[in-house]
């Protein structure tokens, strides 16, 4: 990929609370290779690379949060094409913006927020850095999946903002709602429901493909994950599981799709 359009998915982030463990730990599990860039005394940005092409990054968070019991978290990013326009218009659609917009050296211009359902999500306009280098493929972001108390707040948020278009699906007694741009599909939402914990909130899950969700979720535990959710077939999707990294804080979701070609 070499540029995305207005809407895509364009770049996942990890902020963690240990770098080196948090670097071992992804890069083992999906055999990836990586950069570290130093951004600061013993601090380094790090580019996840599937043979040699950026694909993701992760960073260390700062012992101020740390100490504040601010979770690892995984953050993606939408491309757009005016990130300030869409600053201004994401305030006036009820966000609340965390950072930004501002640029990121001569990367691009990214800009973070709290969308008004409570999830947090970034824009980004890309200029030397567009993002991740390969798209739908095999141990890369495959899947993004919004968890919401709202659905129909978020949806006409999203579909306001970036001009998405949403198509509702039934699905294991559950409406789950898929945003489409150009008709195709980019991205879900699901409601979540009273069995969800009180204290969990809405958030966008990033989902990583494999070839083999049992495999791929083994060796997590080996690497010293624990899995949340065991392997669970979707029909005519495929199959899914969730773990948490060895840090025990941040979500990781492993997606096996039913059609191959699409990756």
């Amino acid at each position: 990929m070499d540029n995305y359009p207005q809407g895509i998915f364009c770049w996942s982030e990890l902020c963690t609370h240990n770098w080196k463990e948090g670097k071992a730990f992804y890069t083992s599990l999906f055999d990836w290779g990586y950069d570290d860039q130093p951004i600061g005394d013993g601090i380094f940005y790090t580019m996840l690379q599937k043979e040699g092409d950026d694909i993701a990054a992760m960073y260390e968070m700062q012992k101020e949060q740390i100490q504040e019991g601010v979770p690892s978290s995984w953050l993606t990013y939408i491309a757009v094409d005016d990130v300030d326009h869409c600053a201004i218009k994401a305030k006036e659609l009820g966000a609340k913006i965390i950072a930004g917009p501002h640029n990121v050296m001569d990367a691009g211009r990214m800009l973070m927020f709290t969308d008004p359902g409570g999830a947090t999500v970034a824009l980004w306009q890309g200029k030397d850095h567009k993002g991740c280098k390969r798209l739908s493929e095999l141990s890369t972001p495959y899947w993004h999946e919004l968890a919401t108390r709202n659905s129909k707040v978020s949806n006409e948020f999203y579909c306001a903002l970036l001009g998405w278009k949403s198509e509702v699906k039934p699905m294991d007694n559950m409406e789950y709602t898929l945003f489409m741009v150009d008709g195709k599909p980019i991205a879900g939402m699901l409601e979540m429901s009273s069995e969800w914990p009180d204290d969990v909130p809405p958030h966008w899950m990033i989902y990583f493909a494999v070839d083999d969700c049992d495999s791929a979720l083994n060796k997590a535990k080996k690497l010293g994950a624990q899995v949340c959710v065991p392997s669970t077939t979707v029909p005519d999707v495929g199959r899914f599981g969730v773990l948490c990294d060895p840090q025990g804080l941040s979500l990781i979701h492993i997606s096996e799709p039913t059609r191959q070609e699409a990756i």
